[in-house]
């Protein structure tokens, strides 16, 4: 199963959308989300939710719990 950071990074990239922009969204620093995707850091429930809203699939899916990114 995918971690959470290898989850950010294909959304990222299939939406074609940059790091700083994920952030700006989610209110956290650009570096705290780098941190995310490289996997130094993990974010807060607050954040996951909002990370799981800004890209429109459940937190299960974000943190690799289920392939399936539809929201029940």
């Amino acid at each position: 199963m995918a971690k959470l950071n290898e989850r950010l990074i294909e959304l990222k990239e299939q939406k074609s959308i940059l790091q700083k922009d994920i952030a700006e969204q989610v209110g956290v620093s650009l570096r705290s989300y780098q941190r995310y995707e490289y996997g130094d850091r993990q974010p807060t429930a607050d954040i996951l939710i909002a990370l799981a809203d800004y890209f429109d699939v459940s937190i299960d899916y974000l943190v690799g719990r289920t392939d399936n990114p539809k929201r029940c």
